[in-house]
């Protein structure tokens, strides 16, 4: 569904050297597993045995018990379509391999070999097994039956899914095995491990397995053998993992004296859009593998992963704190860089009291203070026109005062008189006419006072709107260098509050982010706000949701549509999210030509629309292939 597939990592209760009883609780698991809709479940390394059976290994006994462990379970699993990932201890050609074995319908799939073996301290491996690095053999006999046998196995469904399987120690490595069946394809890797519990081995564990997600771009799944190993000299505690692209999604509770699972809902159709747009994903150095087609795996009838509504904003409040710290920190920097290399020492910002002009005025200030630069050489004007109240004019005004920059006032309703009267606009016809004559009434404003002073126009739009085209073509789409060009509406509000550590100006800060959002083109009613931004164009969250998917990810819009619903549910309904939707894609598509001239500004997040950089698009391209995906998803069956 979408791309997902439901993973599972099991701990099974074991009970060392006896096969016949550890394959019962295999069996329960992977009936457990297929119920729940999983595609594939792992468990822990030498699964049937386990793994402190030792030197018991090499007895006959204990294989051949092993074996009749392994057809008891293909024997119960035929119409089983979970692929199950078990670990076993193997003959072949005289010499013993630590394996993982890969079932689905009753059927071995495929075999494969550990490929380092630890041979210190508490781990001996080498005492029983072979390295499965140099075997020249393709195939193993197994239950009567010959099956793939390699460390270049890869297995596929040959739509989004393709996985690799890798054992304990090989993730230890200098050169993990997953590094290289990562770029081969596969974009979802199991571990069948055991290892043991030592103080802070837990810690180093999770981030092992987190970083390489992360390095792979993929989603790796982790199985430790559990309490029910022998405790001879050492404790097991049975760890379970599920990681997607550096970020652990699900983590079990360890030593638990029962055999279990944990399931999360992978979304691999991100993975390999996020491989797509790695030029060094590309480059790297493939091997020669064999890849395996899968039969059907169970459907999803539905998604169980937490879709955030606000992806461009930390969950919690030291993430988030840390973030706006980092952001303010960058556009400081960037300013400082444009200004000094400019020779210049005066900014001129249009302050109008709403949560952009707010911001760039802010940081230019922080930018100002870094470098010990006098802030009244930060020009904030304030341009009052037809839709100006009351409420956001004096927020502006109080704003400048307290932080000690030059304010200007030009009204410039006479200025937009006079323009329609050169252009013949009736002004009583509140028209895009009568708002843009305004905007670039203020940008002409800005631009001839930066000439005027030698200072530096300061762009205020954000990235949000750079996305929806919500600006007026060179009015406030134009400036010198745009400040707030990285950073979505959603965003742009924490950024503000962050600021309001500074008591002298936190009350005002929030009434500036009680404001409504509006541009305050259109004439006031008793000094209200008439025009509300996102009543026109819909609102942000959703929009920054939109744009977090579509661009990061290359998401269609009918997963979009769906994580939305999933993420929205409670505040919007289906018809509600596919009106924006369709919305956002059409002025997506039809405002690209304004950003491909827009002015310099620096990148803040993973997301930038700049034309220079991250986005590169013609601005004539056609929607109708977007569009027409969202009607058939919602058209009436």
């Amino acid at each position: 569904m979408f791309g997902f597939y439901r993973v599972a990592s099991a701990v099974n209760k074991t009970v060392v050297g006896n096969p016949v009883k550890n394959a019962k609780e295999v069996l329960k698991l992977i009936k457990e597993a297929h119920t729940k809709e999983v595609s594939v479940i792992v468990f822990p390394e030498l699964t049937l045995t386990g793994y402190t059976a030792s030197d018991l290994l090499m007895n006959q006994t204990l294989i051949a018990s092993q074996i009749d462990a392994s057809e008891f379970i293909l024997k119960n699993t035929k119409t089983l379509n979970t692929i199950a990932i078990i670990g076993m201890a193997l003959f072949d050609a005289d010499r013993l391999y630590n394996c993982a074995v890969v079932i689905q319908n009753g059927k071995v799939l495929g075999v494969v070999p550990k490929s380092y073996l630890p041979n210190k301290k508490e781990f001996y491996e080498k005492r029983q097994f072979t390295s499965g690095r140099d075997i020249t053999r393709t195939t193993l006999e197994l239950c009567g039956t010959e099956v793939p046998f390699g460390i270049d196995l890869l297995f596929t469904d040959k739509s989004d899914m393709t996985f690799g399987i890798e054992i304990c120690e090989d993730l230890w490595a200098v050169t993990p095995p997953s590094n290289h069946m990562a770029s081969n394809g596969a974009n979802l890797l199991f571990n069948l491990s055991a290892s043991n519990e030592l103080i802070g081995k837990h810690a180093y564990r999770e981030e092992l397995v987190r970083t390489q997600s992360a390095r792979c771009m993929a989603a790796y799944v982790y199985s430790s053998a559990g309490v029910g190993e022998s405790t001879t000299d050492t404790v097991f505690g049975g760890h379970a993992i599920i990681a997607e692209y550096g970020t652990t999604v699900v983590e079990n509770e360890r030593f638990r004296t029962d055999s279990h699972l944990i399931t999360a809902d992978v979304d691999l159709e991100r993975l390999r859009w996020l491989r797509l747009n790695e030029s060094s994903y590309g480059d790297a150095r493939r091997k020669k593998t064999r890849t395996i087609t899968v039969d059907p795996l169970p459907t999803l009838s539905w998604i169980n992963r937490f879709i955030n509504p606000s992806p461009f904003v930390p969950s919690h409040y030291e993430d988030k704190q840390k973030r706006c710290e980092e952001i303010v920190q960058i556009q400081a920097h960037g300013l400082i860089k444009r200004m000094t290399h400019a020779h210049i020492q005066k900014a001129i910002i249009g302050i109008s009291g709403g949560l952009d002009s707010t911001l760039a005025l802010l940081s230019s200030h922080r930018a100002f203070e870094m470098m010990g630069w006098d802030s009244r050489n930060i020009i904030a004007v304030t341009m009052p026109g037809f839709g100006t109240t009351s409420r956001t004019k004096n927020n502006a005004v109080t704003l400048c005062k307290a932080l000690g920059v030059t304010l200007k006032e030009v009204d410039i309703t006479d200025i937009s008189l006079k323009e329609f009267e050169a252009i013949e606009h009736d002004k009583e016809e509140l028209s895009v006419t009568y708002e843009n004559v305004q905007a670039r009434a203020r940008t002409s404003i800005l631009m001839n006072m930066a000439n005027k002073v030698g200072g530096l126009v300061i762009g205020t739009g954000d990235l949000s709107e750079i996305a929806l085209g919500w600006s007026t073509y060179n009015g406030d789409h134009m400036s010198m260098y745009a400040l707030n060009s990285g950073i979505p509406k959603t965003l742009i509000q924490y950024v503000i509050a962050y600021y309001r550590s500074d008591k002298t100006i936190a009350a005002i800060i929030d009434d500036i982010l009680a404001t409504p959002i509006s541009p305050e083109l259109l004439p006031h009613s008793d000094d209200a706000i008439t025009q509300q931004t996102e009543e026109i164009v819909g609102p942000y969250e959703l929009h920054d949701f939109f744009l977090y998917h579509f661009i990061k990810y290359g998401a269609k819009p009918p997963k979009i549509l769906h994580l939305a619903t999933m993420a929205f549910g409670n505040r919007y309904d289906k018809d509600t999210i596919t009106k924006w939707l369709k919305l956002f894609l059409r002025r997506f598509f039809t405002q690209q030509f304004k950003r491909s001239c827009m002015p310099d500004g620096p990148k803040v997040g993973t997301i930038s629309l700049s034309p220079r950089a991250d986005w590169k698009m013609p601005s004539d391209a056609d929607m109708d292939a977007w569009i027409a995906e969202i009607e058939s998803t919602t058209k009436p069956s």
